[in-house]
């Protein structure tokens, strides 16, 4: 059973921002908060401590987090360095990860990656029998590889793998015991905003879907 004094949040901001001018993308104002402020709040008070793995704009993030850690190596490595930064420092026995530029991921996001992986034994899509050592969110139609639920044992290797030149994500998660958790009840949750227009299409969508809620005409 895991639970949440077993679970430590990784939240990836550490990118260059290139699609967004070279802006520090988690840091980008949506809705009147930061992109990273959003997805906060769907690992505050469910995982024992809130981790921003962050190269740049450190005293920005720490208000937002219990710890901002940056890469173990410098040269924006990419998203797999900063889930091996993350794995790294964690204390706990398992980490979540989530990017910082999806601000409508499900509030129940970690009861579904962990429920997903109780339920793995077996079922698993990697190399191993057994429970799984990764739990990857998948919506009906694709895989989102940066919102995942693994073992922080899995340290070790994924420092090999880097070692090695690896850089893609999914190809480090066929290594090992790995499976999908179904949200394909919400994929409109997982859009992950890379540009401007991105930011203010999704702004207005949830601005139209609250004001449904509350019965008000836009």
């Amino acid at each position: 059973m895991i639970t949440r004094d077993d679970l430590t949040g990784l939240i990836l901001a550490g990118g260059q921002g290139r699609r967004m001018g070279g802006r520090d993308k988690g840091l980008e104002p949506f809705a009147g908060r930061p992109l990273v402020a959003h997805v906060r709040e769907r690992l505050a008070g469910r995982v024992a401590e809130v981790l921003i793995n962050a190269n740049r704009n450190a005293e920005t993030y720490a208000p937002l987090a219990d710890r901002v850690i940056a890469d173990a190596k410098d040269g924006y490595q990419g998203p797999l360095m900063g889930i091996y930064s993350g794995l790294r420092a964690a204390t706990t026995p398992w980490l979540v990860v989530v990017p910082c530029d999806s601000p409508a991921l499900p509030q129940d996001l970690v009861i579904r990656l962990v429920a997903g992986i109780g339920r793995s034994e077996g079922e698993n899509e990697g190399k191993n029998e057994g429970e799984c050592d990764i739990a990857v969110a998948f919506d009906g139609e694709r895989l989102h590889p940066v919102v995942a639920l693994m073992r922080t044992s899995l340290a070790d290797d994924l420092s090999e793998a880097l070692a090695e030149g690896e850089r893609k994500i999914d190809r480090w998660y066929a290594r090992h015991a790995w499976c999908r958790v179904d949200v394909s009840d919400c994929p409109d949750a997982f859009a992950n905003l890379n540009t401007d227009e991105e930011k203010q299409r999704l702004e207005r969508t949830l601005n139209e879907a609250s004001l449904a809620i509350r019965g008000v005409k836009p």
